[in-house]
């Protein structure tokens, strides 16, 4: 960044109304949704994979052919799915999950599962067989097999489910078509993110805010990788 703009950023550093809750609002919504989401992709995800990778069955190239293409689904599109099941005509329209945070929840579920899956996926059946036959021939039962198996596999797991995060709260597009991007009448954050909060800052010219909020954003990812690699070392010490 050329530094004579170095007073413009400050200027919108502290032109953001930290006071009134805004910034910290937005900061709640985004974790809050993405969190969850992720979340509840996690303990869908890894049963998943786990499944797959400790058992055949027909069509199970077929799976991973769709939980890969998944991987590149389009958020737009699933923005719009979700939006019909939630709206008054969809299956979901009784819950009255239009343009909340629910809904928003949906979408990065349906976003985050196909890469916590397919990371997942590859680093259980990546792990070496030697692993697998020492634990046999160790005594160990089907269940001991697979703890080994996936003690090993934890780092790719955790890579999988930082893959899953990271897709989660860096998403626009589903999430503003399900949520609204909607503040109350005080500022406070409904549903509005970082990254739709960016999206509507640069629109209207204010690039020193939109900039300040995305460092905000980087440094809440490197704040949960960096929470993730700890409890990973910490496991490798004990």
């Amino acid at each position: 960044m050329p530094l004579e703009h170095l007073p413009d950023l400050l200027l919108a550093i502290f032109d953001l109304p930290f006071r009134d809750g805004y910034v910290s609002s937005i900061i709640f919504v985004s974790l809050y949704v993405s969190v969850v989401a992720v979340t509840l992709s996690t303990l869908f995800s890894i049963p998943v994979a786990i499944a797959m990778g400790f058992s055949e069955f027909p069509g199970k190239q077929f799976a991973k052919s769709v939980v890969n293409t998944g991987m590149g689904f389009p958020s737009v599109a699933v923005g719009l799915l979700v939006l019909f099941a939630v709206s008054n005509q969809g299956p979901l329209g009784p819950l009255e999950l239009v343009f909340t945070k629910e809904a928003m929840i949906m979408s990065q579920f349906v976003l985050a599962t196909p890469p916590i899956t397919a990371i997942s996926l590859a680093a259980i059946t990546g792990v070496n067989q030697n692993v697998r036959d020492t634990a046999r021939v160790l005594g160990g039962t089907r269940l001991d097999v697979a703890l080994v198996v996936l003690k090993e596999a934890r780092y790719g797991i955790a890579t999988a489910i930082l893959a899953g995060f990271g897709r989660a709260i860096s998403e626009v597009g589903s999430v503003l078509i399900v949520g609204g991007n909607i503040t109350g009448a005080d500022g406070i954050s409904k549903t509005r993110t970082l990254t739709t909060a960016i999206q509507l800052e640069a629109r209207q010219g204010q690039y020193g805010t939109a900039m300040v909020l995305g460092g905000i954003l980087v440094a809440l990812v490197l704040l949960v990788n960096a929470i993730v690699v700890r409890f990973g070392d910490v496991g490798v010490q004990r």
